[in-house]
């Protein structure tokens, strides 16, 4: 496939169908997450389990400005409003779950085990690389910062996964009730990362194809959109 051939009208149509499709799917599935991570959470005074169900609010927030964006037929032109909705959930995301946590580690409450938070996490850890990538591939090619950063949302909620089940099973096996604040705080200052970088608007690989850039729409040196293995 040419570099040419990807900054076609018809092919950007299909992209942009391609990421409301995805958009939608991630909004479905995080709008079931949240749901059962925030129950689960709840019930076993679990911090790092309610801040992962309001991560999933978050990805809900930033899959709807996305979902708004494109919902235009100038997109473009909505770009740096869905950036800033983006960023600004990153941002009450990380202030809730810094709270939640530092009154847990101040014996305000502790986490229990919770077997729903860890199959919950382990799912999760499955499903969202696969609509993160997705959606970064289709966002790179289009040329959107907007669908790259909240496909890095998507990203970001596969290693809230990875720090939540760890959290959780040093828990339950050992009793490690400082375990789960302390993921919470891993949380909260990975969101704080992520909403700069949407607030800037940094997507360096979200550049349409051309004929000085490579097929794939990365530019020469960059890896700040990169996930692990590519």
């Amino acid at each position: 496939m040419t570099a040419a051939h990807l900054t076609t009208p018809a092919r950007r149509t299909v992209l942009r169908r391609r990421i409301r499709l995805l958009v939608a799917a991630t909004i479905t599935y995080n709008v079931i997450e949240a749901v059962a991570a925030i129950t689960a959470g709840t019930l076993a005074s679990s911090a790092a389990l309610v801040g992962f169900g309001l991560d999933s609010v978050v990805e809900v927030a930033s899959a709807a400005a996305v979902a708004w964006q494109f919902s235009a037929a100038d997109h473009e032109r909505r770009e740096r409003t869905a950036l800033r909705v983006i960023a600004v959930s990153f941002f009450a995301l990380a202030a809730y779950v810094t709270f939640d946590a530092v009154r847990t580690l101040l014996g305000v409450g502790e986490a229990e085990h919770s077997t729903p938070g860890l199959i919950l996490a382990a799912l999760s850890l499955v499903i969202m690389p696969f609509l993160s990538h997705a959606q970064r591939r289709a966002g790179r090619e289009l040329g959107s910062a907007s669908a790259v950063a909240d496909s890095k949302q998507t990203l970001l909620c596969t290693y809230l996964s990875g720090v939540l089940l760890v959290g959780l099973a040093l828990n339950s096996l050992f009793g490690w009730s400082w375990a789960d604040p302390v993921a919470a705080l891993v949380i909260a200052a990975v969101a704080v990362k992520e909403g700069c970088e949407a607030w800037r608007g940094d997507a360096c690989c979200a550049v349409p194809a051309g004929p000085l850039e490579p097929a794939d729409g990365r530019a020469p040196g960059c890896s700040c959109c990169s996930a692990p293995g590519e």
